[in-house]
């Protein structure tokens, strides 16, 4: 870098340049005084060459200047195009082949901390604060931040490393477009910011291979967003996460919450809510609010009350992993719905209806009528679980949120083995013939309690058959019970996360980069974990895989071919309908397999 010649200072001010002090301004070499006009310099301000040009659409280059604009405190990178600034740029690092163009302020302030080290409230909304926003945050360490109050401090170590690591900086290769404010944002490269209003105190984290895409009239104020995002169409988003390839648009509101791996959020609002990966909502007059959700998928005008006008916002429920709503439904917190269930209507009993998984949860009147497994047996139940890993919109590279869609799993198996044990031990108590059973908010007739055993012998048989059809069966290794554990979106044994936990409380682990290392080990050893519980399971229904291998081998199959059949058969039943063709019924029957 040098100072500006005499010469190119006199060009510059015949060109409408003005500095409040030229020896201030450093140039590259070959810094040509044509690319340089209409331009206000406060402070020490570096500019890069300017020369070559820089592509601004698709086909369309133009040379590179920085034209109609104030610059104060800016360091300027190679090849960027700067035009037509309305009000100024100030305290930024502008990276190589940037454009700037038709915006308003884009300022930062020393010390800005950019939204980093955060702590927001999910689930109780109206609780302490129980995560730390990061850049790198994922979806387990969150979710060990809320049942594990230890790992915050790691987090909050993690947040202050950043802070103290980074400066303001627009990156290389950013486009930002017809933007009217951005302060105190820290911008990864590849981004690209077309038509947002106001973004304020945030982290915009973006890779060439995963680019951030925040658009029109789009205000974000203290959040994070991870590579891979786009935020859209007039969202609104406050103290919030949005994680990898999420997608928030059409004025979707979120305030305290934050969004996992491939979620999908339009017209609706979340508020202290946890959406973990694949979570969906895309619809108008739909509430997410102090709850906790996965693999979900939200019916139009879906709504909980988290606030019984007593003692504040402080409810939460959790819909487990692969539940949904139906339209219209409403859930009163505290509730929690098992795996792979669907709610419908207006649910005042708070159930507890986590060891009743794929179920129906029927509101009716003040009664909340459960039909266990039946799930099972539906065409969305079998769509759902294959179109998971297709829809993984991630680089494979990079791959921050560890997620995990085996199914059948042990952790869904442990609900339906409870599930099984809880259905007969309500025989046993209200007898084999009574007309219904009631269970902590739940009521369950006869005729559904008998079809919810069938429907979960048949589960876990399916199980049985993923590890038979996988060739696990050939592998040694002794039966382990224990408990499992849905990471939001991770499937771990219970002891494996209690060990890590007691490493982070002895101080072995000490950074979220060693926590998040052992979590990754962790879940490279899903299969062998799974391997050894399937082995229990076996045991646990009377079997032993080395005298019993080809018996349970059959059953396995035969419960396979059940459940496809029964697939099929809802699939006829839609048909029959009468809105859809018979071919289309072949082709989509065709491909249940």
């Amino acid at each position: 870098m040098r100072e500006l010649s005499v010469n190119e200072i006199a060009i510059l001010e015949e060109q409408g340049c003005w500095a409040e002090d030229w020896t201030d301004i450093l140039v590259e070499d070959d810094f040509a005084t044509s690319a340089v006009q209409d331009v206000q310099f406060y402070g020490h301000v570096e500019i890069g060459s300017l020369n070559g040009s820089l592509e601004v659409a698709e086909g369309f280059r133009r040379r590179c200047c920085i034209k109609n604009a104030m610059l104060r405190n800016v360091s300027v990178g190679d090849e960027c195009l700067i035009e037509n600034v309305r009000g100024y740029i100030s305290g930024y690092r502008i990276g190589n082949r940037c454009y700037i163009a038709d915006c308003g302020i884009l300022s930062a302030q020393e010390g800005a901390t950019f939204g980093v080290g955060e702590t927001i409230s999910v689930l109780n909304e109206g609780g302490d604060g129980n995560v730390v926003l990061y850049p790198g945050l994922t979806s387990q360490t969150a979710w060990l931040m809320v049942n594990y109050p230890e790992v915050r401090a790691l987090a909050q170590k993690r947040a202050a490393e950043f802070c103290q690591a980074n400066t303001a900086l627009i990156a290389a290769g950013t486009r930002i477009v017809g933007t009217k404010e951005i302060t105190n944002t820290w911008i990864g490269e590849a981004t690209e910011i077309k038509g947002a209003t106001r973004l304020a105190d945030c982290t915009i984290e973006s890779t060439d291979e995963a680019g951030t895409f925040i658009g029109s009239d789009v205000i974000m104020e203290k959040s994070i967003v991870a590579p891979g995002a786009s935020i859209t169409d007039g969202a609104k988003v406050t103290d919030s996460f949005v994680g990898e390839s999420v997608h928030v648009g059409k004025g979707f509101s979120s305030e305290a919450s934050v969004f996992f791996a491939n979620s999908y959020m339009d017209n609706g609002e979340a508020c202290a809510a946890f959406c973990g990966p694949f979570s969906t909502s895309h619809h108008k007059s739909t509430l997410l609010i102090g709850g906790a959700f996965s693999f979900y998928n939200a019916g139009s005008g879906t709504n909980q009350s988290n606030h019984a006008y007593k003692m504040g916002p402080i409810h939460w429920g959790t819909l487990a992993r692969g539940s949904k709503t139906a339209s219209g439904s409403h859930i009163l917190w505290p509730a929690t719905i098992g795996v792979f269930s669907m709610v419908m209507g207006k649910v005042q009993t708070h159930p507890k209806a986590r060891r009743l998984p794929f179920s129906y949860v029927i509101a009716e009147g003040l009664k909340t009528y459960v039909v266990p497994g039946i799930n099972i047996k539906t065409v969305g139940t079998w769509r759902d679980i294959g179109k998971w890993p297709k829809r993984d919109l991630r680089p494979r590279s990079v791959r921050r949120d560890l997620v995990n869609c085996a199914f059948p799993n042990p952790y869904v198996i442990q609900h339906v083995l409870e599930g099984k044990e809880l259905l007969k031990h309500l025989q046993t108590k209200f007898g084999e013939d009574a007309p219904v059973y009631e269970y902590k908010g739940c009521t369950i007739r006869h005729d559904a309690l008998v079809k919810g055993l069938q429907y979960y012998d048949i589960i876990i048989r399916l199980f049985l058959y993923e590890y038979f059809a996988t060739g696990d069966a050939a592998e040694n290794g002794e039966p382990q019970n224990g408990t499992w554990l849905d990471l939001c979106g991770m499937l771990a044994p219970k002891v494996e996360i209690d060990r890590i936990m007691q490493d982070v409380r002895s101080g072995s682990i000490t950074t979220i980069c060693e926590l998040e290392n052992i979590l990754a080990e962790v879940h490279a050893a899903y299969k062998s974990h799974a391997r050894t519980y399937a082995q229990f399971v076996m045991q646990h229904e009377g079997g032993n895989m080395f005298v019993d291998q080809d018996y349970w081998l059959k059953e396995a199959e035969n419960a396979h071919a059940q459940w496809l059949q029964m697939v099929r058969t809802d699939a006829e039943h839609e048909y029959q309908l009468g809105d859809v063709e018979e071919s289309q019924l072949r082709d989509f029957i065709a491909k249940i397999k």
